[in-house]
């Protein structure tokens, strides 16, 4: 296999690169490697199995039930006991597969969802179990060392019948946090540009007193002032009696969170971090994103609890951690910031001999839709970052898609947002000015677009500096249009002729994957916020000050603005998008709107055209009308 990044990686954040995730790939099958044989069969890892979901039909229409007015489930959630008696795996169900587990020496540990089985055992223990021996590798492009099975796993007759997915025989990295820097070759400057991070000195000017004002250092308190937050602060609504949760990938140092808020001047509710450390925690690569997670969320709802699940990027760690999040069901809204690129899960990219037009074995996507059908059933709002590669998902980890030796980029959406249980978050470019070393202005952005770099394709010098960077969007090719956007005006289906191809400088072509055209699938993101790093945010890090951006920022927002909403309404929200889209469908854009209609700009493919697009979803925002739908029942 061959693996190539020609994309710049100035257009990649530093903390990214610090972190050492940016060259990483999502695809294990598209990494060259190096085999260095057998890994030490006493090795330790854990293997979780995802138990099939029974009564998934009924249980999707309890959840649409539980977002309908006047529905006799309105609001109804279920307490993780409920769920696990209703829908989770019987009590004989988890018998016959901990028996089999004993039959091989291996214990397992049961989440109270009746989802999950962790087990622990040795890597020769799982390689007999699942018929595959387990290689060490070394990647060639990055040095990352790691193991993962040699063949595709065979799943035992004893447990095929209830288990959907054995994952944690790999401990390969595999999910980019979705954060981007500002790009430093543009040469260009804010049309007025601040001389230090003054939170006060913005202000009188734009009513909220931890705002700054400047597009590239704005805080929390920009965000209230940009999506109409700050009436409910009035209120006295801070989050307060709400437990918001962050699902990520590496592990954190709380008190550079602490350090954002003292620094914007933000009263925050003290000793209100629980960190929860799942199969043994995440590593130090991608620290930021962790930390820029509780910075928004907790800086949005200053006096909400937070819980920090992480897990290690590797093997079933995502899997894992939101899994046990929906599980301990302590958290009201979860939101996470890290994805891959959907197809990246499809067969014909990970099994030897698939064909390269399998697009239903899907791997970790449909450990995820079970996840996310507990978390809305349960009442729980998720959030997810769409990614930074606006329309084209895999140039981020592949590249640019151009010339010999490089993967073409097709239309492609990020996982797990592309999941219709789950609320993706887009970005935008708020209205901003740059000028020239003589003080000129020479671009203008004079209204809320949907966020794409080809915006600065005049100022630097190839294309490849800033392609595809933007709010990730497009249609699903796996999951099929939810219900609850069927009845929206906007609605795209696939394009015809995407494939994933790579161009071998030897042999020519060879297409891995051919994507369906014409799917009627789920389309995302389903509502935006300013992500743009141009327009972007201020972020401590480590004692440092940076700024930064991309649709990482958004769904902690959202989150943190759940959390306002959760204490506003006195209730849980669950699952956003059925809300959201019947809001749009019966009153559109306006002075009342919960929305902002968003009329300009594009991903690299879809443009933002008044309604809903798959560039910036149904549009931005109005937090306070948001809350006044919520509150009179809708």
């Amino acid at each position: 296999m061959h693996f190539k990044l020609r994309r710049k990686v100035l257009a990649i954040s530093l903390a990214a690169m610090l972190a050492g995730v940016a060259t990483s790939v999502s695809a294990a099958g598209l990494q060259a490697v190096t085999d260095q044989g057998l890994a030490p069969t006493d090795q330790s890892v854990t293997v979780s199995l995802v138990l099939r979901l029974r009564h998934e039909a009924e249980l999707e229409n309890y959840v649409r039930q539980t977002a309908t007015p006047g529905s006799a489930n309105f609001q109804k959630f279920l307490t993780t006991a409920q769920f696990a008696e209703r829908y989770g795996a019987t009590d004989a169900q988890i018998a016959k597969v901990q028996g089999y587990l004993s039959q091989h020496g291996l214990q397992g540990e049961l989440l109270d969802s009746h989802l999950v089985i962790s087990v622990r055992g040795t890597i020769g223990q799982f390689s007999q179990l699942f018929g595959t021996p387990v290689h060490n590798y070394v990647s060639r492009k990055t040095g990352q060392r790691f193991h993962r099975p040699a063949r595709p796993l065979v799943m035992p007759v004893g447990l095929g019948d209830n288990v959907i997915l054995a994952s944690g025989l790999s401990n390969e990295w595999h999910y980019v946090p979705h954060h981007t820097s500002k790009l430093p070759v543009t040469n260009l400057r804010l049309a007025n540009p601040p001389t230090t991070l003054s939170a006060q000195a913005g202000a009188a000017a734009t009513g909220n007193p931890t705002a700054t004002g400047v597009p590239g250092q704005y805080t929390v308190g920009d965000v209230a002032n940009l999506y109409n937050i700050n009436p409910l602060y009035r209120r006295g609504i801070t989050g307060k009696g709400s437990t918001l949760a962050i699902v990520t990938l590496a592990t954190f140092d709380p008190s550079d969170a602490e350090d954002y808020w003292t620094a914007i001047g933000l009263d925050t509710k003290p000793n209100r971090i629980t960190q929860v450390h799942v199969d043994g925690g995440g590593g130090t690569n991608g620290a930021d994103e962790t930390t820029l997670d509780v910075q928004q969320a907790g800086g949005l709802a200053p006096q909400a609890n937070i819980i920090v699940y992480d897990a290690p990027n590797a093997g079933s760690g995502f899997v894992d951690a939101f899994a046990r999040a929906v599980s301990d069901n302590r958290a009201d809204s979860i939101s996470a910031s890290w994805g891959l690129g959907e197809i990246f899960n499809f067969a014909a990219l990970n099994v030897d001999g698939a064909r390269n037009t399998d697009t239903t074995d899907v791997g970790d996507l449909r450990a995820y839709h079970q996840i996310f059908l507990e978390a809305a059933a349960q009442g729980q709002s998720m959030f997810a970052a769409s990614g930074d590669s606006g329309a084209y998902d895999t140039v981020r980890a592949l590249g640019t898609g151009d010339g010999p030796g490089e993967f073409s980029a097709p239309l492609t959406v990020d996982a797990p947002a592309s999941d219709p249980y789950i609320t993706a978050a887009g970005g935008t470019t708020v209205p901003v000015k740059f000028v020239n070393s003589s003080g000129q202005v020479v671009l203008s952005i004079d209204q809320e677009s949907v966020w794409g770099w080809d915006y600065l394709l005049p100022f630097v010098p190839s294309r490849d500096y800033v392609f595809s960077v933007g709010g990730g969007g497009g249609v699903s090719v796996y999951w099929r249009q939810p219900m609850y956007q069927l009845f929206t005006s906007g609605m795209e289906r696939s394009e015809k002729n995407q494939e994933l191809t790579y161009n071998d400088p030897a042999t020519g072509p060879y297409t891995y994957l051919k994507l369906p055209g014409n799917f009627k699938g789920r389309n995302l993101p389903d509502i935006s916020l300013n992500a743009d790093p141009e327009t972007g945010y201020l972020l401590v890090f480590q004692g440092g000050l940076y700024s930064s951006g991309g649709t990482s920022f958004v769904a902690p927002q959202l989150n943190g603005i759940t959390a306002l909403l959760r204490q506003s309404t006195g209730h849980r929200i669950g699952l956003w998008n059925p809300h959201m889209y019947l809001l749009q469908n019966l009153f559109g854009y306006g002075k009342w709107s919960a929305f902002n209609r968003i009329s300009a700009g594009d991903n690299w493919f879809y443009a933002g055209n008044g309604r809903y697009n798959p560039g910036a979803g149904i549009g931005t925002l109005d937090v306070a009308n948001f809350d006044t739908f919520l509150r009179v029942g809708f």
